[in-house]
């Protein structure tokens, strides 16, 4: 029953990994304003390893539309530039020498919606990943009762945690998923 136990808080855990992994995604979408988090995912050709930019520069906020970054080591200045022109983020980096700029334009309302709209298909993969998380761990309670390691009361009690903890993931997910709505769709 212990082994129950373990497993159920295991899954609670797992289930609100995925709800900060879509945090943690939901982050680098840009929005109509500018964040250091838009370039956390790019990775530069350092001396032929790849390395994400945050770990070769600081990258500051300069205002709602406008980030700046400026590598510690001032020779890889044409390999972030690079890595930035193809990251694609719809903005084109003005290298001064010394730092690089990157002026973001407004977004078309047409680009709010599509933004929206694979926002949503995220969130159902997450959702997809918190509901297996709840078949996997009723699939082995389901087990352990054929095994006459628990009974069927205690089967029923933990198919009631389980499907409470899955809704409340689930909720959680679409709370996440509506404030980053609003936040794409605010002008």
């Amino acid at each position: 029953m212990e082994g129950i136990t373990n497993l159920l808080n295991n899954s609670k855990n797992s289930m609100g990994e995925h709800v900060a992994r879509l945090e943690r995604d939901l982050a680098t979408i840009r929005t109509g304003r500018a964040s250091a988090a838009l370039l956390e995912n790019i990775r530069v050709d350092y001396y032929g390893t790849p390395t994400p930019i945050k770990q070769m520069a600081l990258i500051n906020v300069l205002d709602a539309k406008t980030l700046e970054v400026q590598p510690w080591d001032v020779s890889a200045l044409n390999d972030i530039d690079k890595a930035l022109q193809k990251a694609d983020l719809g903005a084109s980096p003005v290298n001064d020498g010394k730092v690089i700029r990157i002026s973001l334009p407004s977004m078309t309302e047409d680009r709010r919606k599509q933004l929206a709209k694979n926002i949503s298909k995220m969130s159902e993969d997450f959702k997809v990943a918190v509901r297996n998380e709840r078949r996997d761990v009723l699939e082995k309670c389901k087990k352990a009762q054929k095994a006459g390691e628990i009974t069927e009361d205690d089967l029923k009690r933990y198919e009631a945690d389980v499907q409470k903890a899955t809704d409340a993931h689930i909720a959680q997910i679409d709370k996440v998923i509506k404030a980053k709505e609003e936040e794409i769709m605010k002008i």
